[in-house]
């Protein structure tokens, strides 16, 4: 095998089952059983550390670490399986002496214990408290997911560098990390120990991952899966000028040996005084630990870089908590592979792997037509997912993944899911690659670019394309728009796109407001058919917006249905701003929809205005003034305001009173959870009483109004010394304009 993906031509994925082994359908009574099973668990985990070891990932960090707690827990309640070479009893790894030197550490390299949750780590807080008499203080600092490496310098200059191997004998890659700039050849001080082992982590920074990747590709090699996969096979390249040109970073946190050159310079007595002795040496490390000594303390360390774990260049996936006194760490010792003084509590997955089974495309309002991956449902992050963006064709080619590929899949938080890259060497050929359409998968209209240079392809048939319709009916029925609840997607699709072969009810936005209950009564949309409550595996047309009609009990309008009239009934009377949110002008969202309609206050006003006119307007500029004047100079777009206008829709604002205007001059930021505020509610409250309503913390912050769980952003306000409010004292303010 290789000793990187990018150098192979046919990676090859081992045949081994990649499912986890269940041990629930194993008779552990027999001890047969449980031999056969600990042996599986055994060769699967090896198999991973093995390939994780060779760059190369065959599963997540999520999936080894279950795999890993499951042997664990076997062998805790049978502790005759336990041997000298079990996973749970060495440290992982292996020494590529095809490609590399063997090198023999002076101090062994060691793996971490883990826990993964608070009750796990009061455990081990409270083993560590008492063999050392309460006496100890902790060091925490952010886990770096990089790859492990071993700095050895004689007299102040670097004679070797070496990867943990099997914690043993690694391999000497002193050439490569001598292009890493972070590292210096030679320690800055006059009174260098006559040896000293240092460990470390070299970590591919997050944001040039994609680039990486990109250039791989572009050259025909494998991309990696993940930035940990990328820092360890440029740090493991024949060719140190590969490494050189990496972006490869390093960060020091240990000594494994100090012979000092005499008794006037001795080894420090303290981890964290190790850290200022590195400091000063010229070594780079971290700027996010800290020395705590309560268990409350250690756990709100954890707390706030799990908020804040995207916050820093490289990835992290946990955080490592070790006694700070390296006299006590030296008391508690080692076991065979991790010392009992330290452990790394793991956050939740953000990462996980899954099979891509297909690349599709949808089209968006404004004809965009976007790439997404279509997965096996996986759960990460706290929820399953199963369909990721990818964004346009440029960026799959980019990421190198192929249909039918197993992919590295991260979901951070709310974030939208994201597909890193794909494990290249579980390639078995069987794998197609992506060819973007040139043609509309809604309309059949050529597509094309909006202008010269665009990544992204677009349909221009704006009008009558399917696609098109449904999504600005969906969102101008969003609470940015017109706050129509019961116009959700799915009633928009069955609007525009109805399941059977004739003219929909809505073939223009236009008509939305001129619908009929009896406009509806035919619409039919494509559901699994069940019967008694079960799924049939079958599929048939039924009544969406009314009820399946009987001989003896025709069919009618639905509840829901009969809400969807009401609120479009109350859409009518809606702000202007509102009003311009659902026409769909390209640049115009509501915070420039309520600058426009508080400046003109008609809709025929900023019709009328000229492009100098519009743009003089503080907020608005010439390209959102273009965007305007273009978007009226179209026939069928002016037809939707007059038809609105016709249904009436209210194409005005009365005048403000100015005296209401209690956050004049403002600028406000929300954060956490309010009990009698939703988020886009207090954000309508400030912008109503003339304030600001600003998303990030800033000097420019005049208020910061905090509920539960308040998190990054109150963090910086109180940093910033920006005024923090809660729910009351905002309400003081927004009522009277003042907090005296």
């Amino acid at each position: 095998m290789s000793t990187t993906p990018e150098n192979a031509d046919s990676p090859e994925a081992s045949q081994t089952d990649r499912s986890s082994l269940d041990l629930s359908a194993v008779d552990l009574s027999d001890a047969a059983e449980r031999a056969r099973a600990h042996a599986q668990l055994t060769e699967r985990i090896e198999e991973y550390r093995a390939a994780y070891y060779q760059d190369s990932l065959l599963v997540s960090d999520a999936e080894y670490d279950e795999l890993v707690g499951r042997l664990e827990d076997l062998e805790t309640e049978y502790p005759e399986l336990v041997t000298d070479s079990s996973p749970t009893q060495t440290v992982g790894g292996i020494v590529d002496t095809s490609t590399f030197d063997p090198v023999e550490h002076i101090g062994p390299m060691y793996s971490l214990d883990n826990v993964f949750d608070y009750e796990e780590l009061r455990a081990w807080y409270e083993r560590v408290r008492s063999a050392t008499s309460a006496r100890s203080k902790f060091l925490c600092e952010l886990k770096i997911d990089g790859l492990a490496v071993n700095l050895l310098y004689r007299n102040g200059d670097l004679v070797r560098a070496a990867t943990r191997g099997d914690g043993r004998i690694g391999e000497d890659i002193t050439a490569n990390v001598r292009t890493i700039s972070d590292i210096p050849h030679r320690l800055d001080t006059d009174y260098p120990p006559a040896e000293v082992e240092i460990r470390g982590e070299v970590f591919f920074p997050v944001e040039e991952f994609a680039e990486l990747n990109a250039a791989l590709v572009d050259e025909g090699k494998s991309p990696f899966a993940n930035p940990r996969n990328s820092a360890a096979g440029s740090l493991r390249q024949k060719d140190p000028a590969v490494t050189a040109r990496r972006p490869l970073h390093m960060l020091v946190h240990g000594i494994a040996v100090w012979t000092p050159a005499d008794d006037s310079h001795p080894e420090p007595a303290h981890q964290s005084e190790v850290y200022e002795q590195f400091r000063s040496w010229g070594l780079p490390i971290s700027d996010y630990f800290k020395v705590l000594e309560t268990i409350d303390e250690i756990e709100d360390f954890i707390a706030h870089y799990g908020e804040h774990r995207h916050d820093v260049i490289h990835e992290i996936d946990g955080i490592v908590i070790k006694i700070d006194d390296i006299g006590l760490q030296e008391t508690l010792g080692y076991t065979s592979r991790a010392p009992r003084w330290a452990t790394a509590f793991k956050y939740p997955p953000e990462e996980v792997t899954t099979k891509l089974i297909d690349i599709q495309v949808q089209v968006g309002r404004t004809g965009r037509v976007t790439p997404f991956a279509v997965m096996e449902p996986v759960t990460v992050a706290g929820s399953t997912v199963e369909r990721a963006t990818l964004h346009n064709g440029h960026e799959v080619k980019r990421k190198g993944v192929l249909i039918g590929d197993t992919v590295t899949l991260r979901k951070a938080g709310d974030v939208i899911p994201e597909v890193l890259g794909p494990v290249a060497a579980l390639r078995d050929g069987s794998e197609s690659e992506f060819v973007m359409p040139t043609r509309c998968p809604s309309c059949g209209t050529e597509l094309g670019q909006q202008k010269e240079g665009d990544k992204d392809l677009r349909c221009p048939n704006s009008r009558s394309c399917p696609a098109q319709l449904a999504n600005r009916i969906f969102y101008l029925a969003s609470r940015a728009a017109f706050d129509i609840e019961a116009l959700g997607e799915e009633a928009a699709l069955a609007l525009t796109a109805p399941a059977e072969p004739e003219t929909p009810p809505l073939t223009s936005e236009a008509f939305l407001f001129d619908l009929t209950p009896e406009d509806l009564a035919d619409v039919k949309i494509w559901r699994d058919k069940k019967v008694r409550g079960v799924e049939t595996g079958e599929r048939e047309l039924v009544p969406y917006f009314y009820t399946r009609g009987t001989g003896k009990k025709p069919s009618a309008p639905t509840a829901n249905t009969k809400k969807l009239f009401d609120e479009l009934d109350k859409a009518k009377d809606q702000d202007l701003w509102r009003v311009l949110v659902a026409l769909s002008i390209r640049h115009v969202g509501p915070t420039a929809a309520r600058t426009l309609a508080s400046a003109f206050r008609t809709l025929e006003a900023i019709r009328a205005a000229e492009h100098d006119e519009l743009a003089e307007v503080e907020g608005i500029g010439p390209t959102i003034a273009s965007s305007i004047r273009d978007w009226f100079a179209v026939d069928w777009h002016v037809e939707i305001v007059e038809a609105w206008k016709a249904a009436g829709v209210r194409m005005e604002d009365e005048e403000q009173d100015s005296a209401e205007q209690t956050l004049e001059g403002l600028t406000i930021v929300a954060t956490g959870s309010l009990s009698t505020f939703t988020r886009d509610g207090i954000k309508e409250a400030i912008l109503s009483a003339g304030g600001k309503a600003a998303s990030s913390v800033s000097k420019k912050t005049d208020y910061v109004v905090a509920g539960d769980n308040a998190g990054s952003k109150l963090d910086k306000a109180e940093s910033l010394g920006v005024p923090v409010l809660d729910e009351d004292r905002f309400r003081t303010l927004l009522e009277t304009g003042s907090l005296d």
